[in-house]
């Protein structure tokens, strides 16, 4: 049987435990992803070839690593009734995307279909997720929206500083109790990178001049997932480059930069802040592509916190 990954009376529970950016030092931290015009990482990168913008603000960068850690991960794969001539090569993909990745990840596996479902909760063994991959029993419709948002809640409680949600899908929600603006608000105020994978049925010819196919709008929403915490989203024309896809996924959040910097703007208001990083490449590499958080909630005051 499967069990729900977090159930509605334990929502309001959960509010308070949401993740800001280090409140005390106010060190905000930036995963960022550097792609040749091939889509492959670009290495070799150094803190100078950096610039980072809060609000077009120039921030100096006190912290620039550009190594392999340890990540938190959250796999959240389709299981509604679509899925079902898909589902084994889907989860031979996932598990190819946790051998490739590092050794020392600690890794869920959520389920959805009608509702949402924790298989496994966090482990390093790779025994564990296989066993949890083994549910083939397809069915219902397409909560993908509760299942972001309650996976994106429970990746908080994950030990790794970095968080990582590969999405897998071959729909449109159209069953979810939370609304997309639900979802990317707390995508926005989490430290989660979303890469997502959509099987989407390109020849869907539903829809009009003024209203997009139940494709189209998928893959709206799943660019909007990534693009929102600077991830990427891909959309294979087969079930066959899944496998490929969740590798090169892997490769590149292990060659992910990551830059911090104390924000010039030390106001405590919750407010908003828009961040841009540039990168100026050294001579010889050029077309590249930049791609990190679209930006982050101030942490509030103590005196602003209470209700």
């Amino acid at each position: 049987m499967f069990t729900p990954v977090i159930t509605g009376a334990q929502k309001n529970e959960q509010e308070d435990k949401r993740y800001t950016f280090s409140v005390d030092v106010q060190l905000v931290q930036l995963p960022v992803s550097v792609l040749d015009k091939d889509g492959h990482p670009v290495s070799g990168l150094q803190k100078d070839n950096f610039e980072v913008f809060e609000d077009g603000v120039s921030q100096e960068i006190s912290l620039f690593k550009h190594e392999d850690i340890p990540l938190s991960i959250g796999l959240v794969i389709d299981n509604s009734a679509s899925m079902h001539n898909k589902r084994e090569r889907v989860n031979s993909a996932a598990l190819t995307f946790v051998r490739e990745s590092n050794p020392e990840d600690e890794t869920f596996i959520v389920d959805f279909d009608d509702g949402v479902y924790l298989e496994r909760d966090f482990t390093g063994n790779i025994n564990d997720l296989v066993a949890a991959l083994s549910h083939l029993d397809t069915r219902g419709e397409t909560a993908l929206y509760d299942a972001l948002y309650l996976s994106a809640e429970h990746l908080n409680e994950g030990t790794r500083d970095k968080k990582t949600i590969l999405l897998i899908t071959d729909g449109e929600d159209n069953k979810s109790k939370y609304s997309l603006e639900k979802v990317l608000a707390k995508l926005r105020e989490s430290k989660t990178t979303v890469y997502t994978i959509g099987l989407l049925e390109e020849n869907n010819s539903k829809g009009g001049f003024f209203r997009k196919s139940p494709a189209g709008k998928a893959r709206e929403v799943l660019e909007r997932f990534a693009q929102t915490t600077g991830g990427r989203a891909y959309f294979p024309k087969s079930v066959d480059e899944v496998e490929g896809l969740c590798r090169r996924i892997a490769h590149d959040i292990r060659n992910h930069y990551t830059l911090g910097y104390t924000a010039s703007n030390a106001k405590q208001d919750g407010s908003w802040r828009r961040i841009t990083v540039r990168v100026n490449p050294p001579r010889g590499i050029s077309n590249i592509t930049v791609r990190t958080k679209e930006g982050y909630y101030a942490p509030k005051a103590s005196s602003e916190n209470g209700q």
